[in-house]
């Protein structure tokens, strides 16, 4: 077969928004053997073009979704979102979208019904945390039962400001949304659901008194599940020395996930320490430590998209239900803060057009 015939045969990718997050979608999207990206977005270039590679840029979204595409990436600001993931699943594309799905359940909720109406169609979120090594191995030793069942969990995940990359927008409520916990808190929220299962209680304190943006820079979480797992999360932007760690307590040891790798390598080393209690260890029990030094994540979570597309089978991780119930938990802790709440007129209520989602088994 000649280069030219396996070119054609490829899914011909859009990506909306071409910063940092973009370019480096772009990066693995080439890098598959099915897909290949034609037409990229971004607002910060001030006319239409064609790059030397032959990919064609635009400076607005609607342009590029005038191109012939399969698959459209989502990688724009939060106030954006969920309109362009609509706009692409109303052109019958299949649309992979960066978190969090939008600012609030509303924006996720139109978004949802979008979907419904393409059921040809796969939507994904990037969640990109589980499919970080550390966390699928913690996830495996979870399922095997080695350890017993899950007692509590304790998660730290914060950075030292709100502003990141080029813009500014992440500190207006009305455009982000939320601050550090929708941001990135939502992830450890997403682990949290995903070793503990659901939480059906939650307790809060959530503040701007540092940043003093309209959006938090601290959220303080603990809830519990009706199996009686607690969990106790901390979301900061005043997390000096950037820090991701996770520790999971079983009935017969613990987990402990600390350090995370990504594109700054400002969390440190990536690493899962197994601790295997024993009646006579004092405390102090036998504990063996993986260090992982290769972040394949951004591959593997498209390489599983790629897959949903091409064998046309449904998405498990990152799924609208998912991200839903994920993005039901941010708001829950939002709302359990009573002067967050009022002040900020949160409305953490699961629109009824989708609350069926919450409860319904996966396709």
């Amino acid at each position: 077969m000649s280069s030219d015939s396996q070119t054609e045969k490829k899914l011909r990718v859009g990506i909306a928004g071409y910063g940092v997050v973009g370019r480096r979608r772009r990066q693995f999207i080439d890098l598959h053997p099915a897909l290949r990206t034609v037409a990229v977005c971004d607002a910060k270039y001030g006319s239409d073009g064609t790059f030397d590679d032959g990919v064609n840029f635009f400076n607005d979204y609607r342009r590029l979704l005038d191109e012939e595409l399969d698959i459209l990436f989502v990688c724009v600001p939060n106030y954006l979102a969920s309109e362009v993931t609509i706009a692409g699943l109303d052109r019958r594309l299949h649309v992979f979208c960066e978190k969090p799905p939008g600012r609030d359940l509303q924006d996720l909720a139109r978004v949802i019904m979008a979907e419904r109406r393409q059921p040809s169609c796969r939507l994904k979120y990037g969640f990109n945390h589980h499919y970080h090594d550390s966390v699928r191995d913690a996830y495996r030793i979870v399922r095997g039962g080695e350890l017993g069942r899950v007692l509590n969990l304790r998660g730290v995940y914060g950075k030292s400001k709100i502003i990141t990359f080029e813009s500014d927008w992440r500190t207006r409520r009305l455009e982000a949304g939320g601050g550090i916990l929708l941001d990135q808190g939502i992830h450890m929220v997403d682990l949290m659901r995903m070793f503990a299962g659901e939480f059906v209680e939650a307790h809060s304190y959530v503040s701007n008194e540092f940043w003093h943006h309209d959006v938090e820079d601290n959220a303080y979480a603990l809830m519990r599940t009706s199996s009686g797992v607690v969990a106790l999360l901390h979301s900061s932007a005043t997390q000096w020395r950037h820090r991701f760690h996770l520790e999971i307590t079983l009935e017969r040891g613990q987990l402990s996930l600390s350090g995370i790798l990504t594109g700054s390598k400002s969390y440190g080393s990536e690493t899962l320490t197994v601790a295997y209690a024993s009646e006579h260890d004092g405390g102090d029990p036998r504990e063996v430590t993986t260090r992982y030094n290769e972040d394949n994540s951004w591959r593997d979570e498209i390489l599983d998209f790629a897959d949903a597309v091409i064998h046309r089978r449904p998405v498990i991780e990152g799924s609208s239900r998912e991200a839903l119930r994920t993005m039901a938990l941010v708001y829950r802790i939002y709302g359990a803060d009573r002067r967050w709440r009022e002040r900020f007129n949160i409305d953490d209520q699961v629109p009824e057009a989708v609350a069926d989602l919450m409860t319904e088994d996966p396709m």
